[in-house]
């Protein structure tokens, strides 16, 4: 199935596009790494996918619904989320069950499950003893896993992350890889996360999509392979 596309998209900040003919496919039950240098217009993609931008022509498709056949749910961890001050004033439990309400539900109390999915999904990151703490008085890589864990707690159809695993160290990293794996394999949930740490992720990924210079002036270009054999290589061209 898939759930988002760009087809022959050009967009750009000022007068120059810094993506030109973009056009990628992104499917359910992918783990997929965004790569390439400094400045290639990584975080651009996303939000272009997720419809946060509007092209400046080509199409952009994003299903609304998901492989159960209900209401698409995307959670999404940008780039700098984690960047809280001293004076936030939610706790980081308070703030992870924020994102375990159902659509709609939030003039009521947290049901149980919902409860539980916060509690599972602050476990799943190292970050349940942490519960009671400000999320102000974290450190960078903690308030990054806090992140992630409120958007794992919306028991996401796609999960779409920019370089999560700032601030991680070396075995966190691996056991934050081993994880989105887990949520791939066992609940069929799709993965595209922006990264540098190509070599460390891959042995966990279906695809990488790879931006490269196009021509000059900035242009971008994007490659694709396949990683694990689970899905097929695809030829793409931006």
């Amino acid at each position: 199935m898939q759930i988002a596309s760009l087809e022959n998209v050009v967009f750009g900040y000022g007068s120059v596009p810094s993506l030109n003919e973009a056009s990628m496919a992104i499917h359910a039950g992918e783990f997929i790494a965004v790569t390439g240098p400094n400045g290639a217009s990584k975080t651009t993609l996303l939000k272009l996918a997720l419809g946060l931008l509007k092209p400046w022509s080509g199409e952009v498709y994003l299903a609304k619904l998901g492989a159960s056949g209900k209401k698409l749910v995307i959670g999404y961890v940008p780039q700098q989320i984690a960047a809280f001050n001293s004076g936030f004033p939610s706790t980081v439990l308070e703030f992870v069950r924020s994102g375990a309400y159902e659509s709609g539900a939030w003039l009521r109390r947290l049901r149980p499950q919902e409860r539980a999915r916060a509690e599972e999904a602050l476990r799943q990151v190292g970050m349940w003893e942490q519960r009671g703490r400000k999320i102000g008085e974290l450190s960078g890589g903690q308030k990054q896993r806090v992140c992630i864990a409120r958007a794992l707690a919306q028991q996401p159809d796609l999960l779409v992350m920019d370089e999560p695993t700032t601030g991680m160290d070396e075995a966190s990293r691996k056991g934050f890889y081993e994880l989105m794996h887990h949520h791939v394999q066992a609940h069929g949930r799709t993965v595209v996360m922006v990264t540098h740490g190509l070599e460390e992720v891959r042995p966990y990924l279906d695809r990488i999509i790879e931006l490269e210079r196009k021509g000059e002036g900035g242009w971008k270009c994007c490659t694709t392979t396949s990683c694990s054999g689970h899905f097929a290589p695809e030829a793409l061209s931006l």
